[in-house]
């Protein structure tokens, strides 16, 4: 907590103008809400084990800032606060920190639970990446390289299996081979990278619920935690909202009954990604939205079975056999979506 109070000192915050308490769910940066005289705070440390050049964040968040200055729009967009030295965030022993007002009257959501929030949390997505379209996308930094590569997770996947646990290995025999049967997701995606017509653009590539701010009347307001904005295909964005919003379980379930695509959802996701991106998105592009679901779910599936090979050392493991239920999950969920397919592409 001192090393708290000497950040705020940086703002220029008394200590015994305010107080600090823990805020919301997220599972990579430490957040806390900090209130002062009325007036309420946002305060985060970035988990510098996830990225490892946090003054790339901050220079993206500029950035994006100053771009839309510029093109004097009315997109709502939270700037972090700036110290009493004029800076955006600031590094202190234990790591970088930065700090933004809370916008009044806005809430989270941890969990999608109606098509509507669906298709908000899309259409706030979709806002961000069409507004931001006339940005050099070279100027835009890569905070987390390769983080949606899905070449680079399959190829890590056949690695494990030559260099991992051999107990484990034998163990999911089953698993992997249904995987490696999948390959050919692996095969489209490489076609896209040589493809002219799917386009670099400003994505977020952290499309879940709790990272789109809602007003009062549960309308979208803006999107959040851009820590893992970077030049990306539109895939990264619209597969993570299908992976995460399809299902009414998580990851974590270990009762796999429990796993169904919820069709409403899934046309609540393009709708509301189109209401931004319709004239954005080219012809070929517009065809690959039941892909982009297949391309997450398979990607996540492939980095949790690797890890479980692998002895659980990227994701840990919080009891035995953890990420193996992650990867039967997602292999799961995968297939649930597969099944889905003659009903998603007739319309």
């Amino acid at each position: 907590m001192d090393i708290m109070h000497s950040v705020l000192a940086s703002y220029g915050f008394n200590r015994d103008s305010y107080t600090i308490e823990r805020f919301g769910n997220g599972l990579i940066n430490d957040t806390c809400l900090v209130k002062k005289e009325g007036d309420r705070y946002i305060l985060q440390r970035i988990n510098k084990a996830v990225f490892s050049n946090p003054l790339l964040i901050a220079e993206n968040i500029e950035k994006i800032g100053a771009y839309l200055a510029k093109i004097n729009t009315s997109y709502f967009f939270t700037t972090p606060c700036k110290t009493l030295a004029g800076d955006s965030i600031v590094c202190v022993e234990d790591g970088y920190y930065r700090m933004f007002p809370f916008v009044s009257g806005s809430h989270t959501i941890d969990v999608v639970q109606t098509p509507q929030q669906a298709f908000e949390a899309a259409a706030q997505f979709g806002q961000f990446t069409r507004v931001l379209s006339g940005m050099d996308i070279h100027s835009i930094n890569i905070t987390l390289p390769a983080f949606h590569d899905l070449a680079l997770r399959y190829n890590q996947f056949l690695e494990a299996l030559v260099k991992g646990n051999a107990a484990r290995i034998a163990e999911v025999a089953g698993l992997v081979q249904q995987l490696k049967e999948q390959a050919h997701i692996v095969d489209e995606y490489n076609h896209i990278l040589h493809d002219n017509a799917f386009r670099l653009r400003v994505t977020h590539h952290d499309t879940k619920i709790s990272n789109v701010l809602f007003d009062e009347e549960n309308k979208g307001l803006c999107v959040i935690d851009l820590d893992t904005v970077m030049p990306g295909y539109f895939i990264s964005d619209v597969g993570d909202m299908m992976r995460t919003y399809l299902c009414p379980v998580s990851e974590e379930e270990k009762d796999y009954s429990k796993i169904e695509i919820r069709e409403e959802f899934y046309f609540a996701i393009v709708n509301g990604y189109k209401t931004f991106m319709e004239t954005e998105l080219t012809d070929t592009e517009k065809q690959y939205f039941f892909y982009a679901g297949k391309f997450m779910i398979y990607m996540q599936a492939l980095r949790f079975i690797t890890d479980y090979i692998n002895n659980d050392v990227y994701y840990g493991a919080r009891y035995p056999g953890h990420n193996l239920v992650r990867a039967t999950n997602q292999s799961i969920l995968l297939q649930r979506l597969l099944e889905k397919e003659p009903v998603f592409s007739a319309r």
